[in-house]
């Protein structure tokens, strides 16, 4: 096969479905792979309505994938074709036209592959890769606590609270699975109806995001300790209520967010320290985007990514770590365009939008 379909730019706001996009060959170190399953992201609107540029229109959608190893490059030797993996890649590239994951074949390096267990579908897998990514990066680069194995020994009767906002979100989920296997005590806010689920999850305890007086009911659960909190909404509510549960004591602490956050809120507090997670450093290169988005290169960050993805694989293994509830959608490539617009217009809670190609 030398052509296939794929979902690329079509301009500022705007996709189309391409039928004679060019497969790509894997260079060294890369391997190429036939996409099973796509899942979106929130990156999948708002890199196309503000970032995206129409210079080529075969810039290739989508941030991440699972499928099937079908074509490995030089010097591989960690995977085989045939092998079931899940991959974060850089849609929406202008550097890499065929680096996106809306397509049926698509190129990652080998590194940044995690290979799939028995009994985990493609379709549960796809939406695991850049959650994963996103929430490693925050808790471990950002926030600086311990990677599982890495836990001084804990004292049982003083532990340490990691507050995460928005725990139902995608990238909560996956962040209270790793924060248990760190040995922390997490706890997170949501609406009634979701925990017992995060709490089967791991989280020691829930708070009702609508309640008004909920950063004070955080403040008393942690006895005015908390000193670490990951925002996955970050609006200016969730940042608030934050910043409110976060104790006033004289040591550090930490407010990490998904997205930019309002800095009349940051600087009610000036004994925080505030900063947000650009997800998309996880490849180590710049983040070539338009105002607050653009990033330098974070070499480190593709590094750290490597190691998060092997620890994934074994937490995935051992059935430690579980997908984000999935709503798997019918049409393919062919009708991910309005999982995007859904996306966009807010119409997705609490699941994981997935595609089958």
């Amino acid at each position: 096969m030398t052509s296939q379909t794929a979902v690329v730019c079509a301009g500022a706001g705007q996709y189309r479905v391409d039928h004679a996009v060019p497969v790509p060959s894997p260079a060294p170190g890369m391997i190429l792979c036939a996409v099973r399953a796509v899942a979106l992201n929130p990156a999948d609107w708002k890199m196309i309505d503000f970032s995206a540029t129409a210079s080529n229109n075969l810039v290739v959608g989508g941030h991440e994938f699972a499928g099937e190893v079908a074509q490995v490059g030089d010097g591989v030797t960690s995977v085989k074709v045939g092998d079931r993996v899940l991959a974060p890649v850089p849609g929406l590239n202008e550097c890499s036209l065929s680096a996106g994951a809306f397509c049926q074949y698509t190129t990652v390096a080998a590194d940044m592959v995690c290979r799939i267990p028995e009994g985990v579908s493609y379709e549960d897998a796809a939406g695991l890769s850049v959650v994963t990514c996103t929430a490693g990066l925050a808790l471990y680069q950002s926030l600086g606590l311990p990677l599982p194995g890495q836990q001084a020994q804990s004292d049982a009767t003083k532990p340490t609270y990691v507050l995460v906002s928005g725990g139902a979100s995608a990238t909560g989920t996956i962040a209270i699975q790793l924060l248990k296997a760190s040995g922390l005590a997490p706890i997170a806010t949501c609406s009634p109806q979701n925990r017992d689920m995060l709490l089967a999850l791991g989280a020691v305890e829930t708070f009702d995001y609508h309640s008004p007086a909920c950063g004070m009911e955080i403040r008393n659960y942690t006895d005015n300790a908390l000193a670490h909190v990951l925002d996955c909404v970050t609006q200016a509510e969730s940042m608030t209520m934050a910043y409110e549960a976060l104790g006033s004591g004289s040591g550090p602490k930490k407010y990490i967010a998904l997205d930019p956050f309002p800095t009349r809120i940051q600087y009610t507090r000036r004994d925080v320290q505030a900063d947000w997670v650009m997800g998309l450093s996880l490849f180590g290169e710049a983040v070539k985007l338009a105002g607050v988005y653009g990033r330098p290169a974070r070499p480190q960050d593709r590094v750290f990514t490597a190691q998060l993805f092997a620890l994934m694989e074994r937490m995935l293994a051992a059935g430690t770590l579980k997908p984000h509830p999935v709503e798997l959608r019918t049409g393919g490539l062919a009708k991910v365009t309005e999982g995007i617009e859904d996306l966009r217009m807010g119409r997705v809670r609490a699941r994981k939008l997935v595609y089958s190609v």
